[in-house]
């Protein structure tokens, strides 16, 4: 969990992504690219659980609030097969929910089709 807040703080620092604007969580080796620096002060992400469910890839990611306010969120899954290249028609949409202050939440996905072998999950902040 340390290594995880350090990485963030790190990447924080020196990452930058303007096609999110929020914190995007690779599945293959856990790195964390942040877009938002805002955003990453306010959220810690625990390391992801994966499984299997009938033939498909299942990610679940733990996010928890270090703020006590609430926070309006979006995600976004992307799925790729085991050469990192993206499964045509897997990515889903953007999902909304709220993460309430110092609350935790699990942000979880199947992927649509069996070729999936890693995963991208994107945090943003919400637009409405």
């Amino acid at each position: 969990m340390k290594y995880i807040s350090v990485l963030v703080f790190a990447l924080a620092l020196s990452a930058c992504s303007s096609t999110t604007s929020g914190i995007s969580i690779e599945s293959s080796n856990q790195n964390v690219v942040i877009g938002n620096s805002s955003l990453a002060g306010q959220i810690e992400i625990e390391k992801a659980i994966v499984a299997e469910t009938n033939g498909l890839m299942k990610a679940g990611v733990p996010v928890t609030s270090k703020v006590d306010s609430d926070m309006k969120l979006q995600y976004r899954f992307y799925w790729y097969d085991a050469q990192g290249l993206e499964v045509y028609g897997s990515d889903t949409p953007w999902r909304q929910f709220v993460l309430h202050g110092r609350d935790s939440v699990t942000l979880q996905a199947v992927a649509r089709k069996p070729e999936a072998k890693q995963y991208r999950i994107y945090i943003r902040e919400a637009d409405y």
